[in-house]
């Protein structure tokens, strides 16, 4: 992985959280499947207060006709890690526990954390419009343009902008190509508003696309180098970072991930992912990405006073997300966190605000891009629930 210090070169070629339950509510290359050589799931010691025995027996249960590997770890008061599964179906080899692996989504955090660093120098105003900094973004269609805070809350009105696809199976057959976030915002910004800014919440990649060309015309730096020189190297991030523009490669150890593509179980670990770029492009790993919640949330990304206006949903009908983070409550606390979905790749990240519990998992799963919950209620729910 490498990140560029000068804006970069483009080449020219998530769903929410998830679903509500008893337990979660909001607040407001081809590889044929054969049998593989299960490794024993490994833990280190438990965490206090929650129910290790069912992440355990989660991750006992991998590999699966889904899942092919999980890293899971669990911090705050103790601290707990477990994995299990397999690197490769093809050969039946353990999966790597440091292994690198699609973020997807957790990248929203990343590029909230560095606006809202701009906010605190004075270099972006959150209630600016976004077209301040990006004169030449909207058309005159847009007559009340979306303000920074707009992007960050996911309250902006833009529409969706160009994709390669809808399905996993749609964009396996571009996965190769690029489509430079220029062309997703001009598509976007094409529509038209889809309502009036603040009125309703829309999750969706936009917002922060436009928030990465906002970071790069504020500092004159590319978004990959701001991210890596105000969050990852302050926090000691040193295994994450960003493909090298289309690079389809994950550099270092990783697993590998699948899909079911045409009813065949299909290697789907190589993918140009650049279009996702400010939302959804970083490479990371489990202790990677448990350092960045343990920074955030402690105040060493963004100042507090920031920070409790990240931890803030704004007042729309039915929103749950601040910036960024989206806020649940689980088994009666409080948690902000935040889904990656790439296909093959499925992560989490969430934590309590006073850092008392924390859970970070990587899963390799053929449902990935499906509905998150089930996932999450195997590998993430249980770090949170009070021991039976």
């Amino acid at each position: 992985m490498t990140v560029r210090p000068t804006v970069r070169a483009r080449a020219t070629a998530v769903s929410a959280l998830l679903a509500s339950s008893l337990l979660l509510v909001p607040l407001a290359g081809t590889a044929a499947a054969q049998p593989a050589r299960v490794s024993p799931a490994v833990f280190a010691p438990r965490a206090d207060g929650f129910d290790a025995t069912a992440l355990e027996r989660a991750l006992a249960e991998v590999p699966d006709g889904d899942v092919s590997a999980a890293l899971i770890r669990v911090g705050g008061k103790g601290s707990w890690t477990g994995s299990a599964g397999v690197r490769d179906v093809r050969t039946g080899a353990p999966a790597l526990q440091n292994a690198r692996f699609r973020a997807g989504s957790t990248t929203k955090v990343v590029t909230a954390a560095v606006v809202l660093q701009l906010v605190a120098e004075k270099r972006v105003d959150l209630d600016a419009p976004v077209s301040r900094y990006l004169p030449d973004l909207l058309p005159p269609s847009f007559t009340e343009p979306p303000t920074v805070r707009h992007l960050l809350t996911y309250t902006s009105g833009l529409r969706p902008g160009a994709s390669l696809g809808s399905t996993t199976e749609e964009m396996y057959a571009h996965r190769f190509e690029t489509l430079t976030p220029e062309e997703v915002v001009a598509a976007s910004v094409a529509q038209g508003p889809a309502h009036t800014p603040g009125e309703r919440q829309v999750y969706g990649n936009i917002h922060y696309t436009v928030l990465g060309m906002l970071i790069e015309a504020v500092t004159g730096d590319s978004y990959e180098h701001q991210a890596a020189v105000r969050v990852f190297r302050p926090l000691g991030m040193r295994h994450t970072g960003f493909p090298g523009g289309p690079d389809p490669r994950i550099h270092g150890p990783h697993n590998r991930a699948y899909a079911d593509i045409d009813g065949r179980t299909t290697d789907v670990t190589e993918w140009n992912m650049s279009d996702r770029w400010a939302a959804g492009d970083m490479i990371s790993t489990t202790a990677d990405l448990e350092r960045l919640v343990f920074g955030l949330f402690g105040g060493k990304v963004v100042p507090r006073p920031l920070l409790d206006r990240m931890l803030t949903v704004p007042d729309v009908d039915g929103a749950t997300y601040g910036m960024a983070l989206q806020r649940f409550v689980i088994d009666g606390r409080e948690v902000w966190g935040k889904t990656g979905s790439r296909p093959g790749y499925h992560t989490v990240l969430g934590a309590t605000r006073d850092l008392s519990r924390t859970v970070v998992y990587s899963v390799n799963a053929k449902s990935a891009r499906d509905d998150a919950f089930p996932l999450v209620q195997r590998f993430a729910l249980p770090a949170f629930a009070s021991r039976p």
